[in-house]
Protein backbone atom coordinates (compact mmCIF):
# COMPACT_ATOMS: atom_id res chain seq x y z
CA UNK A 1 0.00 0.00 0.00
CA UNK A 2 1.62 3.00 -1.31
CA UNK A 3 1.25 6.30 0.98
CA UNK A 4 -0.49 9.57 -0.41
CA UNK A 5 3.05 11.21 -1.09
CA UNK A 6 4.31 8.34 -3.10
CA UNK A 7 1.24 7.78 -5.32
CA UNK A 8 1.64 11.60 -6.24
CA UNK A 9 5.57 10.44 -7.13
CA UNK A 10 3.92 7.23 -9.40
CA UNK A 11 1.81 9.59 -10.74
CA UNK A 12 4.38 12.88 -11.49
CA UNK A 13 6.45 9.60 -12.97
CA UNK A 14 3.64 8.16 -15.58
CA UNK A 15 3.33 12.30 -16.54
CA UNK A 16 7.07 12.73 -17.42
CA UNK A 17 7.45 9.10 -18.96
CA UNK A 18 4.92 9.21 -21.78
CA UNK A 19 2.75 10.79 -24.02
CA UNK A 20 -0.49 11.28 -26.07
CA UNK A 21 -2.80 10.73 -23.13
CA UNK A 22 -6.46 10.82 -23.20
CA UNK A 23 -8.14 12.59 -19.66
CA UNK A 24 -11.63 11.44 -18.94
CA UNK A 25 -13.57 12.28 -15.95
CA UNK A 26 -17.54 10.98 -15.07
CA UNK A 27 -20.71 10.91 -16.73
CA UNK A 28 -22.59 14.19 -16.03
CA UNK A 29 -19.30 15.91 -15.07
CA UNK A 30 -20.24 18.63 -12.13
CA UNK A 31 -17.73 21.41 -11.31
CA UNK A 32 -14.71 18.76 -9.44
CA UNK A 33 -14.73 17.09 -12.83
CA UNK A 34 -14.50 19.68 -15.45
CA UNK A 35 -12.36 21.63 -13.47
CA UNK A 36 -9.95 18.45 -12.71
CA UNK A 37 -9.98 17.95 -16.33
CA UNK A 38 -8.64 20.73 -17.22
CA UNK A 39 -6.30 21.02 -14.82
CA UNK A 40 -5.04 18.06 -15.81
CA UNK A 41 -4.86 19.66 -19.66
CA UNK A 42 -3.11 22.24 -18.64
CA UNK A 43 -0.13 20.41 -16.59
CA UNK A 44 0.55 18.28 -19.81
CA UNK A 45 0.36 21.36 -22.17
CA UNK A 46 2.72 23.16 -20.32
CA UNK A 47 5.01 20.12 -20.19
CA UNK A 48 4.54 19.91 -24.05
CA UNK A 49 2.65 17.18 -23.68
CA UNK A 50 -0.60 15.84 -26.30
CA UNK A 51 -4.01 14.88 -24.65
CA UNK A 52 -7.27 14.32 -25.59
CA UNK A 53 -9.95 15.76 -22.72
CA UNK A 54 -12.99 13.85 -23.14
CA UNK A 55 -16.54 12.90 -21.70
CA UNK A 56 -19.28 11.06 -22.44
CA UNK A 57 -21.87 13.89 -22.91
CA UNK A 58 -21.64 17.56 -22.38
CA UNK A 59 -19.88 19.75 -20.55
CA UNK A 60 -21.85 22.41 -18.24
CA UNK A 61 -22.37 25.78 -20.02
CA UNK A 62 -21.89 27.76 -16.66
CA UNK A 63 -18.20 25.88 -17.08
CA UNK A 64 -17.39 27.03 -20.35
CA UNK A 65 -15.43 30.39 -18.71
CA UNK A 66 -12.58 27.45 -17.43
CA UNK A 67 -9.09 26.88 -19.38
CA UNK A 68 -9.94 25.38 -22.62
CA UNK A 69 -13.74 23.75 -21.37
CA UNK A 70 -14.94 24.28 -24.76
CA UNK A 71 -11.97 21.64 -26.27
CA UNK A 72 -13.21 18.83 -23.91
CA UNK A 73 -14.96 16.45 -26.53
CA UNK A 74 -18.60 15.41 -25.93
CA UNK A 75 -18.28 11.29 -27.65
CA UNK A 76 -22.26 11.58 -28.64
CA UNK A 77 -21.44 14.56 -30.78
CA UNK A 78 -17.70 14.21 -31.60
CA UNK A 79 -16.12 10.76 -30.67
CA UNK A 80 -12.14 10.28 -30.92
CA UNK A 81 -11.08 8.94 -34.45
CA UNK A 82 -8.77 6.43 -32.60
CA UNK A 83 -7.85 4.64 -29.07
CA UNK A 84 -5.29 5.66 -26.45
CA UNK A 85 -3.73 3.68 -24.27
CA UNK A 86 -2.65 6.06 -21.84
CA UNK A 87 -5.11 6.79 -19.62
CA UNK A 88 -5.93 9.94 -16.97
CA UNK A 89 -9.23 9.39 -15.07
CA UNK A 90 -10.01 12.02 -12.98
CA UNK A 91 -13.05 12.48 -10.27
CA UNK A 92 -14.20 9.20 -11.17
CA UNK A 93 -15.59 7.22 -8.16
CA UNK A 94 -15.02 3.54 -9.93
CA UNK A 95 -14.51 2.61 -13.44
CA UNK A 96 -18.10 2.39 -14.40
CA UNK A 97 -18.12 6.37 -14.38
CA UNK A 98 -16.03 6.83 -17.19
CA UNK A 99 -18.79 5.74 -18.59
CA UNK A 100 -18.71 5.18 -22.71
CA UNK A 101 -15.69 7.14 -22.82
CA UNK A 102 -13.92 3.30 -21.91
CA UNK A 103 -14.49 2.24 -25.96
CA UNK A 104 -11.57 4.69 -26.60
CA UNK A 105 -9.33 2.79 -23.88
CA UNK A 106 -7.11 0.42 -26.11
CA UNK A 107 -7.05 -3.16 -24.37
CA UNK A 108 -3.51 -2.66 -22.75
CA UNK A 109 -4.25 1.06 -21.68
CA UNK A 110 -2.51 2.35 -18.81
CA UNK A 111 -5.05 4.07 -16.01
CA UNK A 112 -3.86 6.10 -13.60
CA UNK A 113 -6.29 6.99 -11.14
CA UNK A 114 -7.17 10.61 -9.28
CA UNK A 115 -9.90 10.70 -7.08
CA UNK A 116 -11.26 11.47 -3.73
CA UNK A 117 -14.38 9.51 -2.84
CA UNK A 118 -14.02 6.95 -0.33
CA UNK A 119 -15.86 3.97 -2.48
CA UNK A 120 -13.25 4.25 -5.26
CA UNK A 121 -12.25 0.84 -5.83
CA UNK A 122 -8.60 1.86 -7.13
CA UNK A 123 -9.20 0.55 -10.63
CA UNK A 124 -5.59 2.25 -11.91
CA UNK A 125 -1.89 0.71 -12.43
CA UNK A 126 -1.46 4.23 -10.54
CA UNK A 127 -4.11 5.16 -7.42
CA UNK A 128 -3.95 8.69 -6.43
CA UNK A 129 -6.98 8.46 -3.88
CA UNK A 130 -7.38 10.69 -0.56
CA UNK A 131 -10.92 10.30 0.89
CA UNK A 132 -10.10 12.73 2.86
CA UNK A 133 -9.43 15.71 0.29
CA UNK A 134 -12.23 17.83 0.06
CA UNK A 135 -12.06 17.25 -3.82
CA UNK A 136 -10.18 15.52 -6.72
CA UNK A 137 -8.59 19.31 -7.56
CA UNK A 138 -7.42 19.11 -4.23
CA UNK A 139 -5.18 16.29 -5.41
CA UNK A 140 -4.37 17.96 -8.68
CA UNK A 141 -2.92 21.41 -6.25
CA UNK A 142 -0.96 18.58 -4.43
CA UNK A 143 0.44 17.20 -7.73
CA UNK A 144 1.02 20.26 -9.33
CA UNK A 145 3.46 21.46 -6.58
CA UNK A 146 5.61 18.30 -7.59
CA UNK A 147 6.10 19.78 -11.18
CA UNK A 148 8.46 22.56 -12.19
CA UNK A 149 5.89 24.77 -13.70
CA UNK A 150 4.70 27.98 -12.85
CA UNK A 151 1.15 28.71 -11.77
CA UNK A 152 -1.20 30.83 -13.74
CA UNK A 153 -4.94 33.10 -12.72
CA UNK A 154 -6.34 30.22 -15.20
CA UNK A 155 -5.36 26.81 -13.75
CA UNK A 156 -5.63 28.60 -10.09
CA UNK A 157 -9.42 29.36 -11.04
CA UNK A 158 -9.89 25.73 -12.32
CA UNK A 159 -8.45 24.53 -9.12
CA UNK A 160 -10.67 26.89 -7.29
CA UNK A 161 -14.04 25.78 -9.01
CA UNK A 162 -13.25 22.35 -8.03
CA UNK A 163 -12.84 23.14 -4.29
CA UNK A 164 -15.71 25.66 -4.40
CA UNK A 165 -18.28 23.67 -5.90
CA UNK A 166 -17.19 20.15 -3.47
CA UNK A 167 -17.52 21.98 -0.62
CA UNK A 168 -20.28 24.17 -1.10
CA UNK A 169 -19.27 27.59 -0.84
CA UNK A 170 -16.56 26.42 1.64
CA UNK A 171 -19.71 25.46 4.09
CA UNK A 172 -19.88 21.62 3.92
CA UNK A 173 -18.06 19.77 6.85
CA UNK A 174 -15.21 18.96 3.99
CA UNK A 175 -13.65 22.71 4.44
CA UNK A 176 -10.63 21.78 6.05
CA UNK A 177 -7.73 24.01 6.98
CA UNK A 178 -6.21 22.75 4.53
CA UNK A 179 -8.59 23.26 2.03
CA UNK A 180 -8.69 27.62 3.07
CA UNK A 181 -4.77 27.33 2.59
CA UNK A 182 -5.21 26.31 -0.70
CA UNK A 183 -7.36 28.43 -1.81
CA UNK A 184 -5.42 31.82 0.24
CA UNK A 185 -2.42 30.70 -2.19
CA UNK A 186 -5.05 30.40 -5.36
CA UNK A 187 -6.85 33.96 -4.60
CA UNK A 188 -3.10 35.48 -4.59
CA UNK A 189 -2.79 33.90 -8.27
CA UNK A 190 -5.42 36.42 -9.31
CA UNK A 191 -8.98 34.17 -9.07
CA UNK A 192 -12.11 35.88 -8.78
CA UNK A 193 -13.51 34.32 -5.49
CA UNK A 194 -16.94 36.48 -5.59
CA UNK A 195 -17.38 35.73 -9.52
CA UNK A 196 -17.12 31.95 -9.38
CA UNK A 197 -19.30 32.24 -6.38
CA UNK A 198 -22.09 34.26 -8.08
CA UNK A 199 -21.38 32.00 -11.34
CA UNK A 200 -21.52 28.22 -9.66
CA UNK A 201 -23.21 28.94 -6.71
CA UNK A 202 -26.52 31.92 -7.47
CA UNK A 203 -26.84 32.21 -11.03
CA UNK A 204 -29.95 29.93 -12.27
CA UNK A 205 -30.97 29.60 -15.76
CA UNK A 206 -34.87 30.43 -16.23
CA UNK A 207 -35.59 26.45 -17.18
CA UNK A 208 -33.68 25.36 -14.14
CA UNK A 209 -35.89 27.48 -12.08
CA UNK A 210 -39.15 26.13 -13.88
CA UNK A 211 -37.77 22.67 -13.01
CA UNK A 212 -36.86 23.45 -9.18
CA UNK A 213 -40.50 24.51 -9.29
CA UNK A 214 -41.78 21.16 -10.77
CA UNK A 215 -39.21 19.26 -8.07
CA UNK A 216 -40.74 21.44 -5.17
CA UNK A 217 -44.46 20.69 -5.48
CA UNK A 218 -43.87 16.33 -5.22
CA UNK A 219 -42.05 17.64 -1.88
CA UNK A 220 -42.48 14.24 0.42
CA UNK A 221 -41.57 13.55 4.15
CA UNK A 222 -41.55 10.57 6.37
CA UNK A 223 -44.17 10.70 8.59
CA UNK A 224 -40.89 11.48 11.68
CA UNK A 225 -39.71 14.27 9.44
CA UNK A 226 -36.43 12.62 9.43
CA UNK A 227 -36.56 11.68 5.27
CA UNK A 228 -37.36 14.30 2.62
CA UNK A 229 -37.69 13.32 -1.21
CA UNK A 230 -38.72 14.80 -4.59
CA UNK A 231 -38.71 13.88 -8.11
CA UNK A 232 -38.60 15.03 -11.52
CA UNK A 233 -39.85 13.13 -14.60
CA UNK A 234 -38.83 13.19 -18.02
CA UNK A 235 -42.16 14.88 -18.91
CA UNK A 236 -41.06 18.12 -16.35
CA UNK A 237 -37.65 18.49 -18.40
CA UNK A 238 -39.29 18.64 -21.28
CA UNK A 239 -42.07 21.05 -19.66
CA UNK A 240 -39.41 23.16 -18.71
CA UNK A 241 -36.79 23.43 -21.62
CA UNK A 242 -34.64 21.78 -18.73
CA UNK A 243 -31.50 20.09 -19.37
CA UNK A 244 -29.49 17.57 -16.99
CA UNK A 245 -27.38 20.54 -15.72
CA UNK A 246 -30.24 22.37 -14.21
CA UNK A 247 -31.06 19.83 -12.18
CA UNK A 248 -27.88 19.99 -9.41
CA UNK A 249 -28.48 21.29 -6.36
CA UNK A 250 -32.17 20.11 -6.41
CA UNK A 251 -30.83 17.85 -3.89
CA UNK A 252 -30.21 20.51 -1.53
CA UNK A 253 -33.82 21.59 -0.69
CA UNK A 254 -35.76 18.84 0.51
CA UNK A 255 -32.33 18.11 2.93
CA UNK A 256 -31.96 21.78 4.09
CA UNK A 257 -35.43 21.13 5.94
CA UNK A 258 -35.55 21.63 9.98
CA UNK A 259 -35.04 18.39 11.28
CA UNK A 260 -34.60 16.43 8.15
CA UNK A 261 -31.37 13.48 8.43
CA UNK A 262 -31.54 12.40 4.75
CA UNK A 263 -32.49 14.33 1.18
CA UNK A 264 -33.19 12.55 -1.55
CA UNK A 265 -33.90 13.62 -5.30
CA UNK A 266 -35.41 11.33 -7.40
CA UNK A 267 -34.84 11.66 -11.29
CA UNK A 268 -37.19 9.13 -13.69
CA UNK A 269 -34.53 8.13 -16.57
CA UNK A 270 -37.51 5.77 -17.95
CA UNK A 271 -40.47 3.78 -16.94
CA UNK A 272 -38.04 1.22 -15.90
CA UNK A 273 -35.15 3.50 -14.10
CA UNK A 274 -34.59 5.82 -11.50
CA UNK A 275 -31.22 7.82 -10.68
CA UNK A 276 -31.87 8.31 -6.48
CA UNK A 277 -29.24 11.49 -5.14
CA UNK A 278 -28.78 11.49 -1.77
CA UNK A 279 -27.76 13.94 0.98
CA UNK A 280 -27.42 13.30 4.45
CA UNK A 281 -26.59 15.51 7.57
CA UNK A 282 -24.12 13.26 9.05
CA UNK A 283 -25.87 10.21 10.73
CA UNK A 284 -26.58 8.77 7.78
CA UNK A 285 -23.56 6.99 5.60
CA UNK A 286 -25.18 7.76 2.40
CA UNK A 287 -22.02 6.29 0.30
CA UNK A 288 -22.79 2.74 2.10
CA UNK A 289 -26.14 3.45 1.26
CA UNK A 290 -25.85 4.21 -2.54
CA UNK A 291 -22.66 1.71 -2.87
CA UNK A 292 -25.86 -0.93 -1.41
CA UNK A 293 -27.63 -0.07 -4.67
CA UNK A 294 -24.16 -0.09 -7.00
CA UNK A 295 -23.88 3.75 -6.82
CA UNK A 296 -21.25 5.36 -4.41
CA UNK A 297 -20.21 9.05 -3.56
CA UNK A 298 -19.11 10.56 -0.23
CA UNK A 299 -20.94 9.97 3.70
CA UNK A 300 -23.06 12.95 3.08
CA UNK A 301 -23.51 12.95 -0.86
CA UNK A 302 -24.04 10.03 -3.10
CA UNK A 303 -25.85 8.75 -5.62
CA UNK A 304 -27.25 5.27 -7.26
CA UNK A 305 -29.32 4.35 -10.15
CA UNK A 306 -31.98 1.75 -9.64
CA UNK A 307 -33.94 -0.51 -12.08
CA UNK A 308 -38.15 -0.29 -11.57
CA UNK A 309 -41.36 1.36 -10.80
CA UNK A 310 -40.59 4.89 -9.22
CA UNK A 311 -43.07 3.62 -7.07
CA UNK A 312 -41.11 0.83 -5.74
CA UNK A 313 -37.68 2.64 -5.74
CA UNK A 314 -39.09 5.10 -3.42
CA UNK A 315 -40.43 2.62 -1.35
CA UNK A 316 -37.30 0.81 -1.03
CA UNK A 317 -34.70 3.38 -1.25
CA UNK A 318 -36.74 5.56 1.61
CA UNK A 319 -37.36 2.03 3.50
CA UNK A 320 -33.40 1.76 3.20
CA UNK A 321 -32.72 4.92 5.26
CA UNK A 322 -35.10 5.04 7.70
CA UNK A 323 -33.72 2.00 8.66
CA UNK A 324 -30.32 3.26 8.75
CA UNK A 325 -31.70 6.22 11.22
Amino acid sequence: MHTYEQALQQAKEFILEHDDYLIVSHVQPDGDAVSSTVTVGWLLSCLGKKFTMLNEGPIPKRMDFLWHADEIMDMSQQPPERKYNRIICVDCADYRRVGLTEQFFTEDAIILNIDHHPTNDAYGAINVIKSDAAATAEILFDLLEKFAVTWDVEVATAVYTGLLTDTGGFRYSNTSPKVMSTVSQLLAYGVDGPFLSEKLLEEMTFPQMKVLTKALQTLTMSEDGKVAWVVVTPDDMTECGAINEDLEGIVNYPRNIRGVEVGIFFKVINDQATKASLRSAGNVDVAALAQSFGGGGHVRAAGCRLEGKLEDIIETVVGRVKSEL
